[in-house]
């Protein structure tokens, strides 16, 4: 190259305007199954150090969406979600709408603040059965998170179990009678046992109880000593509003009182007739489930659920519709916290339709 030639390139390397290099959405993170063999949950880790994960959502909520509609049950770990206000643009974020208040409850809980509450307060060394969350409301929601801000030194995980899997197992003739007749859900409060009405209904006013009994189809019956009585009838199985998939999305076992651990339910039955029990189901029509029943329902979640350990910072974002989640017993601290979101309001014509798909 002569001297002329050699100056006009290098004259042209100062021209050259430097290319921003454009990293695919896509490629800052990986998605894969967090447990060999397994299908649920599948974790979503970063692969850029650093990477800030509200940021990342705010450009991917159709990713997001398009993954749960896929898994169902989303676990992001390493992004260090570790406080409540982290929590809570997570869910604003990835969700539409306000999140949903912890009304007409059916487990100790507190507000932390702005709709994320406590995940439960019952005693460290009481396990909770697995469920959907709000199935004997008449609206609950479709998205559920769960976020560790702090893990218990042993124990503590939130175990999950898919739901249409659970309604697969269940043999076809239980099924179609559950679809039938639905479940009845009978309450008593204030007896002096399980949650009082007043924190149940969060309030003091016996009058915004009734109204709002009334406006969720809730029988209720006010007895001596202000006590309270209620019976709702709901559906046992539910089709998913994306999918139409068919679901089993009832409270039936988890409220029955012969699926409380010892030695609370034989003090329960000590203590109590079963027509003033705190919590117990029913078919629809008022006659018991059927031990036996109740058995293969027990079997059905014991076959399908997944447990996993908690990290700090985790969150687990749920279908709350396809995919039910519990709590194992555990020692030490243990601070996990919830929120709600997008409400799906029921209605007695959908109820008939799941009844009679």
């Amino acid at each position: 190259m002569n001297n002329i030639t050699q100056k006009q390139s290098l004259g042209d390397l100062g021209k050259i305007k430097r290319k921003t290099v454009k990293v695919s959405q896509s490629e800052l993170i990986e998605v894969q199954p967090l447990l060999p063999g397994k299908n649920i949950p599948v974790v979503i880790k970063p692969v850029v150090e650093g990477l800030n994960l509200l940021k990342w959502a705010q450009n991917n909520q159709e990713t997001i969406e398009t993954l749960l509609l896929q898994y169902r049950s989303l676990l992001f770990r390493d992004f260090h979600i570790n406080t409540t206000d982290l929590f809570n643009e997570f869910i604003k974020v990835t969700s539409t709408g306000e999140l949903l208040e912890y009304r007409d409850r059916s487990s100790p809980r507190h507000e932390i603040s702005n709709k994320i509450y406590t995940s439960t307060d019952y005693p460290a060394e009481q396990r909770i059965f697995l469920h959907n969350e709000g199935t004997y409301w008449l609206t609950w929601p479709l998205k559920i998170y769960f976020g560790c801000l702090t893990a218990a030194s042993q124990g503590g995980e939130t175990p999950i179990a898919d739901c249409r899997n659970i309604f697969q197992r269940i043999d076809p003739k239980i099924r179609e009678r559950f679809m039938e007749k639905k479940v009845l859900y009978v309450r008593n409060y204030n007896d002096g046992f399980g949650l009082t009405w007043q924190t149940v209904f969060q309030t003091e006013d016996k009058n915004v109880v009734d109204e709002y009994c009334r406006r969720n189809q809730i029988d209720f019956e006010w007895k001596e000593n202000e006590r309270l009585k209620t019976r709702q009838i709901r559906q046992a199985v539910a089709k998913h509003p994306k999918t139409g998939e068919m679901i089993w999305f009832n409270h039936a076992t988890f409220f029955h009182i012969s699926t409380l651990e010892e030695p609370m339910k034989s003090a329960l039955l000590a203590e109590f007739k079963e027509e003033d029990l705190p919590n117990n189901t029913y078919y629809g029509d008022g006659s018991p489930i059927e031990p036996s029943v109740l058995d293969e329902l027990r079997a059905a979640y014991q076959q399908e659920k997944i447990t996993f350990p908690w990290q700090l910072g985790d969150v687990l974002l749920l279908d709350n519709m396809s995919i039910a989640h519990g709590r194992e017993s555990f020692v030490g601290a243990r601070k996990v916290v919830v929120g709600m979101a997008e409400p799906f309001s029921n209605s007695n014509t959908y109820l008939e339709g799941a009844a009679n798909s």
